[in-house]
């Protein structure tokens, strides 16, 4: 008790002492009033989630990867957003992996005496076979959930990159990490619901750290997705439209060499500007290291 009482994120907010007492419209008021410090409090760590996207590319560019450890809300964020990598950026789906206590069905069903497991973290990391060229993000709102502490430690002793994604300023995992970002959203709504100014402090940094990598690495072009992978009739869409926005040709030019290309946008568009045929655009972003503008020059 006297550890969680010097957390801010277990303080009562002094804004919300009577939000039982409001209407319903003013309850929200209220939430929405306090979540709008939050992309305050992530933009005053932008230089540490900078560093973080600089060692993720590293990484990538090395055949390493990124692994997310967390619990409860924590962990399942870092779930959500592994998961959506491939599709959006067709990478393979194990460079960007998200790791939670409790294993799979924690994500839908609260397992939370499970973050109290420091060996459990050890364990997640050892079965998918952390290596130094990784980067591994530990998640935890107070800083110090055993499960979390138990893998960073693991991953530091083995030489693998340490980031630790915490809202309280004086985290256990900030101290232990190379590198900390402590977004500090202050008291919740509701005294200790993490879930909300923190959980959405920690999805903006995570939509950072894999958005940026992805950019960085050459996944964009513009500001479009051309390494998205066409996998359902929304996705075929999208990835023509993505062509014709990228070379202002006819949604029937696009559809065409999309079918020449096997549906790789990226291909499509460099042969659409360039007029190259497919083998040498192929040969060309290859040379170019994937990346589209490169190809293109």
């Amino acid at each position: 008790m006297a550890e969680l009482e010097r957390l801010i994120s277990e303080e009562r907010n002094p804004n919300t002492m009577d939000i039982d007492l409001l209407p319903t419209a003013e309850v929200l008021r209220v939430m929405n009033r306090e979540d709008r410090s939050v992309a305050d409090a992530v933009g005053k760590v932008i230089p540490e989630i900078a560093r973080a996207v600089d060692s993720i590319v590293d990484a990538f560019a090395k055949g390493g990867r990124l692994i997310y450890l967390g619990a409860g809300t924590s962990g399942r964020l870092g779930v959500l957003d592994a998961a959506e990598c491939p599709a959006t950026f067709s990478v393979p789906a194990d460079m960007v992996l998200g790791l939670m206590a409790g294993g799979a069905d924690a994500f839908s069903k609260a397992s939370e005496g499970a973050e109290d497991n420091a060996e459990a973290g050890v364990e997640a990391l050892k079965d998918i076979g952390l290596i130094r060229r990784d980067v591994v993000v530990g998640i935890t709102v107070s800083g110090r959930t055993p499960y979390v502490v138990g893998g960073l430690t693991y991953a530091k002793a083995l030489g693998a990159t340490t980031v630790a994604l915490s809202c309280n300023q004086d985290a256990a995992i900030a101290r232990m990490a190379d590198i900390s970002i402590l977004p500090v959203v202050g008291p919740e709504v509701l005294a200790g619901s993490t879930r909300l100014k923190s959980g959405t402090a920690q999805k903006l940094v995570l939509n950072m750290l894999t958005t940026a990598s992805m950019i960085r690495s050459g996944k964009c072009y513009q500001n479009l997705m051309v390494d998205l992978k066409p996998t359902n009739m929304k996705l075929v869409g999208r990835a023509a439209r993505i062509v014709t926005q990228a070379t202002g040709c006819t949604a029937e030019q696009a559809q065409k060499v999309l079918r020449l290309t096997g549906n790789d946008v990226k291909l499509a568009i460099l042969i659409t500007v360039t007029g190259m045929p497919l083998k040498r655009a192929r040969l060309a972003l290859e040379n170019a290291g994937g990346l589209l503008r490169k190809a293109i020059a």
